[in-house]
């Protein structure tokens, strides 16, 4: 078969975004001959990457409306603040430029896949053939019972956010895009139900997400001994990833021997740092700063239990991360870690209140504290579930028998 994807973020040895365009574009071309349409700022890395394996399969076309290339993982606010407004009319050109390679060749399925924004239009939908929509995520909220413990700014961040999503799902373009759609694949079971709200017909639940094999094979599984038990975070600072949920928890739950590192940088660094002094835990909490990969896999493989307690999260890859090191995981039962955990390699805390959730997630800890078989337990399960649902050859087989099943039904 021949696929044409839109692939705005794309690049190998990336995470988030141009993470999952990557891995899915590689790996669906084991089975098809794949054009990848993608901007400019991934070229130097694709190319770099396919001088040293080729994949024959595999054609990029790059593009940028106007010329104007944009590099969205700068951390610059001025970048930032451009990033969606270029993504809008990237896939605009990304129509046109379909258009002239589809006259040209006979492609027999559209797919989308980055950015996974159900919000967002895909125009290549547009084509007159089967289009898949997907990985699409961002249809989740943070409860309304957490606003309290949040800062003003924070507050209006969130407000502003739903308010963006229900701007988005008004547009035209994205209805049509879901209408359009022979299969939405949503990364939560909450931009399901929006995706079914703005007229997508067949959505499906699936965690974007995935790890290599050749990852899996590098993994160090040896959980440490002669150590304290310690506890993990890993992720931006930021209000709605829940840190200071986790660090309450860990206050309440009251442990002396233990450790909590805190992995990452963000605007909430210095507001957690007063709330460890408060909760009197300063002497037991270690704020690691920002790492690479390899060092916060690194991290993550000294510790014993990841705690990630976001309020609003499609992905949520540090808890696929953990799993895969054997570690078990204690998140909210809320977006994408609570489709990757389940009670056999973690505790998945129910987000009704925030004291409820703190109570939860200590019990949590304590329980895992306590039991040092349970940790083994849920941590060979979480190794063997990576294995079985989030590899990204599995993945691969798995689109390559969906473009057949599409095709079937038309």
């Amino acid at each position: 078969m021949k696929i044409i994807i839109s692939a705005y973020a794309c690049e190998p040895g990336q995470g988030s975004e141009p993470g999952v365009g990557w891995n899915v574009v590689r790996e669906v071309s084991k089975y098809h001959q794949v054009w990848v349409l993608t901007s400019h700022c991934h070229r130097l890395g694709i190319e770099a990457e396919l001088a040293s394996n080729p994949l024959p399969n595999l054609n990029f076309v790059y593009l940028d409306p106007f010329g104007w290339v944009i590099d969205w993982s700068l951390k610059g606010k001025q970048t930032q603040r451009w990033v969606q407004f270029h993504y809008y009319i990237w896939q605009i050109k990304a129509y046109f430029v379909s258009c002239l390679l589809y006259q040209e060749i006979n492609f027999d399925i559209v797919h989308h896949v980055t950015y996974v924004r159900y919000s967002s239009p895909s125009f290549v939908s547009l084509l007159p053939i089967p289009f898949i929509w997907g990985p699409v995520g961002g249809g989740e909220s943070t409860p309304k019972a957490f606003y309290k413990d949040f800062s003003l700014r924070s507050r209006i961040y969130e407000l502003l956010r739903n308010l963006a999503r229900w701007l988005g799902e008004q547009d035209p373009f994205v209805r049509l895009t879901a209408r359009r759609s022979s299969l939405a694949w949503a990364t939560t079971e909450d931009t399901a139900k929006r995706l079914h709200h703005i007229g997508a017909k067949n959505v499906r639940v699936r965690s974007q997400l995935g790890i290599s094999q050749e990852e899996l094979i590098k993994i160090d599984y040896t959980m440490p001994i002669n150590s304290p038990i310690r506890f993990i975070s890993v992720g931006r600072l930021l209000h709605w990833k829940g840190f200071h949920l986790g660090l309450a928890a860990f206050a309440k739950a009251n442990l002396s021997d233990c450790e909590y590192w805190i992995v990452g940088e963000g605007p909430e660094e210095q507001q957690l740092r007063i709330l460890t002094q408060e909760l009197g835990i300063s002497e037991q909490v270690k704020f690691c700063g920002s790492l690479s990969r390899n060092q916060t896999w690194s991290k993550i493989g000294h510790c014993h239990i990841l705690v990630h307690p976001s309020l609003h999260e499609s992905g949520g890859f540090v808890c696929l991360e953990a799993m895969a090191l054997g570690r078990p995981v204690i998140c909210l039962d809320l977006g994408g870690p609570a489709v990757q955990v389940t009670s056999e390699t973690g505790f998945k805390i129910p987000a009704h209140t925030p004291e409820q959730a703190v109570q939860d997630i200590a019990q949590a800890m304590r329980c895992l504290v306590s039991d040092p078989e349970l940790r083994l337990c849920m941590g060979h399960a979480g190794q063997q579930r990576v294995k079985k649902f989030f590899s990204w050859e599995i993945k691969g087989f798995f689109l390559s028998e969906l473009y057949k099943e599409v095709c079937n039904q038309q």
